[in-house]
């Protein structure tokens, strides 16, 4: 058998734990599947004598982890510090200069400096690996890169973000708002004190990014991807959902189209009965339609120690067989950059929510106003009648222009009879 693996470790939170409990507990079985021995060497984080539930005396502890990338007895860094910028990229940085092996799960890096990294990564000849930065456990990189690699990409959907998700399918239980859900996430651990990346889309958009550039063939680009978080989803919106057939998820999608790439993330109805509507609480799923595959429905927990730890293991034992892909499917020379389809002009079914005032003349206002832009109403309601005191009527269309839907919101928050801001989604049948 060749000579062990050697792991530097930087970070020892949720997915470093994970990492290090695996080694330990599968030391007999990571060999076989691996074809070598796998060992942890060294090790760095934050603090080294806080009280950890695993035993880490064996393992060379390193107060800088920048000393992991030049180390003598490290073959693979481990990167799980996390940030886009900071330790988290020098260190890999410096790694991958230095002919090291690199497994990430940090998306925001990716997104941002992916490039870059994979560069010098085929420069040097080294693998720069990250299927944990993506949904977890489920193995969505490998799906693209390796199994799905003959087709041709047509379109990449995925519930992305565990929080997210485990909160509207809480609001849509319970009845009980956005804030109360939060809170309650919050304290269960699903959500962080600061939970805007989860709850504003950007993790979700990070992972995204990462898996549109590989299904594309494109750089990355985050820059260039539309976010809308779900901060504005109320309970109304997801009981009126339900009534249509339909669920309320966060959905990242990037699709090719033959005006370009639509690269979007944002909350979206889903038919209840399709299987990305039934994907609930901290469950995430991806979505992939081929040209040959067809199409390939993954999901499971996109996130925790024992998921993460998984797919960071996952890419370990590739580099015990001595497997290497491109950093993105594709060697960098050979990244396009995107195309990327102006939002404005994708078309499909709408959900528009309205808050007005009960008055006499509301229903026709708002249908001549939908007529005047060629927008055409396929259903139409409301939850009782309060003459003068504000209620919520809800309008899906036919398939319409997202340019002019936009101008239909602006045209109805200027109205007096609406009291607040339009909550406008996307319909998504996902065939």
């Amino acid at each position: 058998m060749s000579h062990p693996l050697r792991l530097g470790i930087a970070g020892l939170g949720t997915v470093g734990a994970g990492v290090i409990k695996i080694v330990q507990q599968h030391k007999e079985l990571l060999p076989l599947r691996a074809g070598r021995d796998i060992q942890i060497t060294a090790v760095s984080a934050r603090t080294k004598n806080k009280a950890r539930d695993f035993d880490i005396s064996a393992y060379e502890w390193l107060d800088d982890p920048i000393k992991l990338a030049t180390h003598p007895d490290v073959d693979v860094v481990l990167e799980l510090i996390g940030g886009e910028e900071g330790a988290a990229l020098t260190l890999v940085r410096t790694a991958l200069e230095n002919g090291k092996h690199v497994v990430t799960a940090n998306k925001a890096m990716m997104a941002h400096h992916g490039c870059e990294l994979a560069i010098i990564a085929e420069e040097k000849g080294v693998t720069l690996a990250y299927e944990a930065a993506v949904a977890g456990g489920i193995p969505a990189i490998k799906a693209l890169r390796e199994g799905a690699a003959a087709n041709r990409i047509d379109a990449v959907y995925g519930i992305l973000n565990g929080t997210c998700n485990y909160m509207l399918t809480n609001m849509r239980e319970t009845g009980r708002d956005f804030d109360v859900i939060l809170k309650e996430a919050q304290e269960m651990g699903y959500a962080e004190a600061d939970p805007s990346f989860d709850v504003d889309g950007v993790d979700a958009a990070h992972k995204l990014c990462l898996l549109s550039s590989i299904a594309f063939g494109t750089k990355p680009d985050f820059e260039n991807l539309k976010i809308t978080g779900i901060r504005n989803i109320t309970p109304t919106d997801i009981k009126f959902s339900g009534e249509f057939g339909y669920r309320i998820k966060l959905l990242g999608i990037a699709e090719r189209t033959e005006k370009g790439i639509m690269q979007v993330l944002e909350p979206c109805l889903v038919p209840v009965e399709h299987p990305m509507g039934v994907v609930e609480d901290v469950y995430n799923a991806v979505f992939i339609n081929g040209d040959a595959v067809d199409t390939v429905l993954l999901t499971g927990r996109g996130a925790g120690e024992g998921p993460t730890a998984s797919a960071v293991m996952a890419d370990v034992i590739d580099i015990a067989w001595g497997i290497h892909i491109p950093t993105f499917g594709v060697p960098v020379k050979s990244l396009k950059s995107p195309e990327w389809m102006d939002i404005s002009d994708s078309e499909s079914h709408y959900y528009l929510r309205l808050n007005v005032n009960d008055q006499a003349g509301v229903m026709a206002d708002v249908s001549i106003t939908l007529r005047d832009l060629g927008v055409s109403i396929e259903s139409m309601s409301q939850h009782g009648r309060d003459p003068g005191a504000p209620v919520s009527i809800v309008l899906l269309t036919h398939e319409t222009r997202h340019g002019d839907m936009l101008k239909a919101c602006e045209l109805f928050a200027k109205m007096d009879v609406v009291l607040d801001e339009p909550c406008l989604m996307r319909i998504e049948t996902l065939e």
